[in-house]
């Protein structure tokens, strides 16, 4: 029964973290295209639940396949009623992972793609990644991602790349995008995505002592994450910034996601500090490459995903281990074993999320569209695609 009670409530704050990362992002775009960012967040939470139940969690978690899932429990068929207390967790998992390639595709991709792009993105893409993580090849392999720092923060990360190299940068990237706003919607985000996190990483852990774990490594991770790009923005830069701050904090919550259970408590503070660093520079790299990643979903998700499933392979500690399956790190005498799986597990799903997700993009530009006209986007999508505006001033 208390397990059942904690997974729903896991649930709850996971929940509560869509409109946690629609603020966190929408007080990063420009004041036309609010409503714009907070609406592809929140469809999110009206699409994905209903793909969930009737396909994608099939597809996703039932089946004893290397690949794929079948469609056994199609719209939850034959699925007890004690079941669903974890299916509905996992689903909260399925509706935010979308929403984070929202970020990178801000103030230019029109909503009517976006709303087609998500299911299908979820059943092509989210759904064999998951079921690969948890219960195909790379469960078997084994290679360690307790959260989802492989199969939901890499993955988006990536799709989101692919989606960008379809859609085209901003007009006047990268010189004349905007600046954020209103960072004090962002940083309220931040904060409603970090109370939501200890759901996030602590809501799949059954034992005590791994919640306590979780939700310790995960305060420190994000507390490190946060320091650590606060002082290197402050050495590079000259002056410590709030979305410095909440940047920071989303990095090293990332990096620990797949490792929140495995290592150790001081372990998940070099999480942090590394991802905070990594990221920071990461984010830099969109000016340099010439890819406009708009809210650096890649910067962060991505690269703060590869920082915490590499690490695994050499931090994995068998105190904070939760099977007998568990492989150690290098650095606690597991050799190499368990990091070559990390890093084959995340050079494959990069591959398999990026292919397909330029492909869903590439037939959805053919055919919809994905971008709105320069006009439009000139006018804010606020007016263009929602006929609304987020803010009147008399």
């Amino acid at each position: 029964m208390a397990e059942t009670v904690w997974l729903l409530i896991s649930a709850a704050l996971v929940l509560f973290m869509v409109p946690g990362l629609a603020l966190f992002y929408g007080g990063m775009v420009r004041r036309k295209n609010i409503l714009n960012m907070l609406m592809m967040n929140i469809y999110c939470l009206g699409i994905v639940p209903l793909v969930w139940v009737l396909v994608a969690y099939s597809l996703a978690s039932v089946g004893d396949g290397s690949l794929i899932g079948n469609l056994d429990a199609i719209g939850l068929k034959d699925v007890p009623d004690e079941a669903l207390a974890g299916i509905t967790f996992t689903m909260t998992f399925a509706v935010i992972t979308p929403a984070l390639i929202s970020g990178g595709v801000a103030d230019r991709l029109k909503f009517r793609a976006w709303a087609i792009f998500v299911p299908f993105w979820l059943l092509l893409v989210y759904s064999p990644v998951v079921f690969w993580v948890y219960s195909g090849w790379i469960h078997a392999l084994p290679a360690h991602d307790f959260a989802g720092g492989t199969a939901i923060h890499v993955n988006a990360g990536v799709a989101t790349l692919a989606l960008v190299a379809v859609l085209g940068n901003r007009r006047g990237f990268p010189g004349a995008t905007g600046r954020p706003h209103n960072l004090v919607l962002t940083m309220l985000g931040a904060g409603i995505l970090w109370f939501g996190w200890f759901g996030f990483n602590a809501g799949g852990a059954s034992d005590p002592a791994q919640v306590a774990q979780a939700f310790m490594s995960t305060f420190l991770a994000g507390a490190a994450g946060m320091i650590a790009w606060l002082a290197i923005e402050a050495r590079v830069d000259g002056k410590p910034t709030s979305l410095g701050a909440a940047s920071g904090l989303v990095a090293g919550l990332v990096a620990i996601t797949p490792a929140v259970t495995f290592v150790g408590t001081l372990a998940s503070i070099l999480f942090g500090l590394l991802a905070g660093i990594a990221c920071f520079y990461g984010t830099r790299l969109k000016v340099r490459v010439g890819f406009d990643d708009s809210l650096d979903v890649v910067g962060v998700h991505l690269v703060g995903g590869i920082v915490g499933g590499v690490l695994i392979g050499f931090l994995a500690d068998a105190n904070a281990g939760p099977d007998s399956d568990f492989l150690e790190g290098l650095l606690f005498g597991g050799g190499t074993e368990l990091l070559f799986n990390q890093v084959v597990s995340i050079v494959v799903v990069m591959a398999y999320s990026f292919a397909v997700t330029y492909a869903l993009s590439k037939v959805l530009d053919l055919t919809v569209g994905l971008r709105v006209d320069s006009e439009e986007e000139s006018e804010g999508l606020d007016v263009s695609e929602h006929g609304e505006i987020g803010y009147v001033f008399t």
